[in-house]
């Protein structure tokens, strides 16, 4: 009985990263397809690591500049990193090395031609992120 529980305990564990995996994999689509739909903010570099700001106006029929409606992007796609992951982390920014960094430290370079996608989460909760996925994108 006591293998048969842990079996089911390995099991579950198992899951619980797929599940996350997958929401990583989301929310990376999520934020791509953003930026598609703003491609003059993305040729003008204003995804480049930036820092997610509130604009009212880019949620009203008067809308908003490019350059506003890339933080607002970037606000609403970090809050649904965190509430989708636990400890959940992203940053979207130039960078020539896409696979390297940490949430602390995203280690972005702002060079280049493509946009790394970077997401952090803790995967077995204990209390430090220590799963990371990362994806690009390049605009045409």
């Amino acid at each position: 009985m006591l293998g048969m529980a842990e079996v089911q305990g390995v099991s579950l564990r198992g899951n619980h990263a797929a599940y996350y995996r997958t929401m990583a994999t989301t929310l990376s689509g999520d934020i791509v397809e953003r930026m598609r739909s703003n491609i003059s903010a993305v040729d003008a570099g204003s995804y480049d690591d930036v820092t997610g700001a509130a604009t009212a106006a880019c949620i009203t029929a008067a809308g908003c500049s490019g350059a506003q409606m890339a933080a607002q992007d970037v606000l609403d796609w970090t809050a649904a990193v965190a509430a989708a992951l636990p400890l959940g982390a992203g940053v979207i920014c130039l960078d020539s090395t896409p696979t390297d960094g940490t949430a602390a430290a995203t280690a972005c370079d702002g060079t280049g031609s493509i946009y790394a996608i970077k997401l952090w989460w803790d995967d077995d909760r204990d209390g430090t992120e220590d799963q990371g996925f990362r994806s690009s994108f390049q605009p045409l």
